[in-house]
């Protein structure tokens, strides 16, 4: 009678054990993630590397590709749209300069991690995903989160968030071959804009903006990256 109380209690405390085994191995991850490929690169923002400790970047992964979520690279989501990889998220986000007192955008959601990321840097953060599905299943995720400073919202991103603006910083995560004019516009003075542009199908440059105070934009050429193409209204399927 007892063994068979023991068998029960190792029965049930097993997937506990495993949840918590899993966990600190995804914990280990992250650490090792940030280590290697965030600060060996010459990112050291406190704030930014908390806040990559603290997103959960396998959460926003599907099952099978979990165990590859802290690696030196992209992953494939749903609907044919990739999660960046580490160090891209972090280069963005450290070349906005968000801050408790500032309200981003997002130029396609995707599977939410971005976001997540900047929630725990700025003020408010608004970002549009074209996708009906990719949308809704983020901003699932990013509530069931507890991200509370996360406006979510289906649409076009080349349009941006009028009614929202200006912005303090926008990241655009997806390549469009042109920065679009609604994005300018709703830049705020001494704002700043990460956008990868397409030259060709095979040449893309991260492009720092930032608006000046006499409105003028400064442009500056970050390093070579490959992004999904940005999908217009007309373009969703």
């Amino acid at each position: 009678m007892k063994l068979a109380r023991t068998l029960i209690l190792i029965l049930l405390l097993t997937p506990l054990l495993s949840e918590a085994i899993s966990e600190a191995a995804f914990t280990a991850a992250r650490e090792k993630m940030i280590k290697e490929q965030i600060l060996e690169r010459g990112i050291t923002d406190p704030r930014l590397l908390n806040a990559l400790l603290k997103v959960k970047r396998h959460l926003f992964v599907g099952p099978a590709f979990q165990a590859d979520a802290y690696g030196d690279f992209p992953l494939p989501i749903e609907e044919g749209q990739t999660i960046s990889q580490p160090y891209i998220v972090a280069i963005m986000t450290t070349v906005i300069a968000p801050d408790y007192k500032k309200k981003v955008l997002e130029i396609g959601t995707g599977s939410g991690y971005q976001a997540a990321v900047l929630a725990e840097l700025a003020r408010e953060v608004y970002t549009i995903e074209i996708n009906p599905k990719l949308a809704r299943k983020s901003k699932e995720l990013l509530k069931s989160l507890g991200y509370r400073n996360i406006r979510c919202r289906t649409g076009d991103g080349y349009l941006g968030w009028p009614e929202a603006a200006p912005f303090d910083g926008i990241i655009v995560t997806c390549a469009p071959d042109h920065i679009p004019p609604p994005l300018i516009e709703q830049l705020a003075v001494g704002g700043r804009m990460v956008i990868p542009i397409s030259y060709s199908t095979t040449v893309q440059d991260l492009l720092l903006v930032e608006k000046l105070a006499n409105g003028k934009l400064k442009k500056t050429n970050l390093i070579p990256v490959l992004f999904v193409p940005l999908i217009r209204g007309g373009d969703a399927r």
